[in-house]
């Protein structure tokens, strides 16, 4: 099994922990979203549709979310997070980084490609996302590259596979846009996905030659 990547993807600069009522309010909040978004796509959710759909007051949404750019990042960064426990429950049975990576990406793409009109609305805002929405970027970044390096088996990865590791997320962040915009195959994407994961055997790390121990040298 995968050791789990120390990513931190619950951390919320600058913003106090949720009380057990409050995250529950927040649930809500992104479970109404998720399934506007199922229906419509970007355009379909409203703030005002998304608060009667969770049971909250307007104002109480827009604390929590001051837009719908800002509720559609968090969204996909909530979509993410539960790809992440399913695919622990199953982790890929590559026998190399570069190819658990590949087959871990590829099933997450494909849980998106099972929603469309979801995966282009989260898309669609994390394009629009200007630096307001930076947190919500954040934890979709944290909680991606916690996926990559759990496939990868890491849990204290190199700066150069940190690296590797955000080219990788660029990659796959690029296809979802490439696809969703028909301009690209599902075959296409896991070329991209296959051949930009081999940056991973690039940069493990090189094992050191042992240096035999020599003996007391013999006198001439």
């Amino acid at each position: 099994m995968p050791a789990e990547a120390k990513v931190d993807i619950g951390a919320r600069s600058a913003t106090p922990p949720l009380t057990e009522r409050q995250e529950a309010r927040r649930r809500r909040i992104l479970h109404a979203s998720a399934q506007l978004a199922s229906r419509g796509g970007f355009d379909a959710v409203q703030m005002r549709e998304v608060a009667e759909s969770s049971q909250v007051a307007l104002g109480t949404l827009y604390r929590y979310f001051p837009s719908k750019v800002h509720l559609l990042v968090a969204t996909m960064q909530d979509q993410l997070e539960h790809m992440h426990g399913t695919l622990r429950k199953k982790p890929p049975a590559g026998e190399t980084a570069s190819e658990r990576v590949a087959e871990t990406l590829m099933r997450a793409f494909r849980a998106l490609q099972r929603e469309p009109h979801l995966a282009d609305a989260m898309v669609r805002a994390l394009t629009f996302a200007d630096r307001s929405v930076s947190p919500e970027v954040d934890q979709v970044s944290r909680q991606t590259t916690a996926i990559i390096l759990d496939a990868m088996g890491l849990a204290d990865p190199t700066p150069a596979q940190l690296s590797a590791v955000r080219v990788i997320e660029h990659t796959w962040h690029s296809a979802l846009i490439t696809w969703l915009s028909g301009r690209a195959s599902i075959a296409q994407v896991k070329i991209d996905i296959e051949t930009v994961c081999r940056l991973i055997d690039l940069t493990e790390p090189e094992e050191k030659p042992q240096v035999k121990p020599q003996g007391p040298r013999e006198k001439p």
